[in-house]
């Protein structure tokens, strides 16, 4: 008995020395939102992240992705911090039809490339008035200098995606399934309170 604990202890304590810190950071920030959402904070998560709902483009089934946003004349932008690569992405280049949560709410959407040079150079001005330390972080990574021609140049490399209302039906969106646990922590902390002395 003893040797099957010593061994499950030491098999446990490898996994511990295999597990990549960042990613596991990483994963956690990248998943928080979602069940902030789902707790219902998302007219204050929603202000600054967008929850995207998408159709996997492999599987078929729903999946979501929390984004940094942005908002120019009413209309929604996020940028592609992650490569064509990304699953993300790789699954709205197969289905645009998306819904998205912000501290709008949850609105049926199609997400479209930015490809036109005006609209690109305004989004970029913007960012470089409102989140400088961003935008230039982000040209920083492909050598983009803040000039028009060189935006132009490596337009390609810029990937931003706007958001455009539709009717056509898209993937439901996040739920706020967890607002129970709030009365249920209210209750717990009147409980435990430490009781005063008459």
């Amino acid at each position: 008995m003893n040797k099957q604990l010593e061994t499950a202890y030491q098999s446990l304590q490898e996994k511990i020395k295999n597990v990549n810190l960042s990613m596991v950071i990483d994963k956690f920030y990248s998943h928080a939102p979602i069940y902030a959402w789902r707790f219902g904070l998302g007219p204050i998560v929603g202000r600054y992240i967008m929850i995207i709902t998408q159709i996997n483009h492999k599987t078929g089934n729903p999946c979501k992705t929390s984004m940094e946003y942005f908002e120019i004349n009413g209309i929604k932008y996020i940028a592609n911090l992650f490569g064509v690569q990304s699953q993300w992405y790789r699954n709205i280049m197969s289905n645009p039809r998306v819904s998205i949560q912000t501290s709008d709410g949850t609105e049926q959407m199609v997400a479209v490339p930015v490809t036109q040079d005006d609209e690109l150079i305004t989004i970029i001005e913007w960012l470089l008035n409102r989140n400088p330390k961003f935008i230039t972080r982000y040209m920083n990574e492909f050598g983009v200098q803040p000039s028009r021609k060189d935006i132009l140049k490596h337009k390609n490399d810029l990937i931003f995606l706007r958001f455009d209302p539709t009717s056509e039906p898209t993937p439901r969106g996040l739920e706020v399934d967890l607002a129970w646990i709030w009365p249920i922590l209210l209750v717990w902390t009147m409980l435990s309170r430490p009781k005063r002395r008459k």
